[in-house]
């Protein structure tokens, strides 16, 4: 009776076929994601038995590079901020007060100017006629 269910479609399958059946005929998603959980431990299981074939001295090797890696970055921050810090400061100790006073030295000059432009107006010199008044140039006779 079973190969007759079988080979007819029309007729109900019993449990057993039924589960029979199931288990031959997956979909493709679940054969991946077998596949996948299958594939992701076999992975993992795998790296950890290579981990194991390498021999301590590598290991310890390892360890020591990462060591000294971590020293020598250490001691290079330390350089940096101690050259950053000394060299912000002799900048702030040498160079800004020049900085300051030649800015001084130029507002000065401006108000001069400004208080001479006030008093006399433009060009004084030239409105008068006399060109012995215009300040002569450095170097020339």
């Amino acid at each position: 009776m079973a190969a007759t269910a079988a080979a007819d479609p029309g007729e109900p399958l019993s449990p057993d076929e039924l589960l029979s059946k199931s288990d031959t005929e997956k979909t493709e998603e679940e054969l991946e994601e077998d596949n996948d959980e299958e594939l992701y431990e076999t992975q993992f299981e795998r790296l950890w038995v290579r981990m194991e074939m390498f021999l301590e001295r590598v290991w310890s090797m390892a360890g020591a590079t990462f060591d000294l890696s971590l020293f020598v970055a250490q001691k290079l921050y330390r350089f940096c901020r101690a050259a950053l810090w000394i060299g912000t400061n002799s900048f702030m100790m040498l160079v800004l007060p020049v900085v300051f006073e030649t800015e001084k030295l130029q507002m000065q000059q401006q108000q001069q100017l400004q208080q001479q432009w006030m008093l006399l107006g433009p060009n004084p010199g030239l409105s008068r006629g006399m060109p012995e008044a215009l300040p002569s140039l450095p170097g020339k006779l």
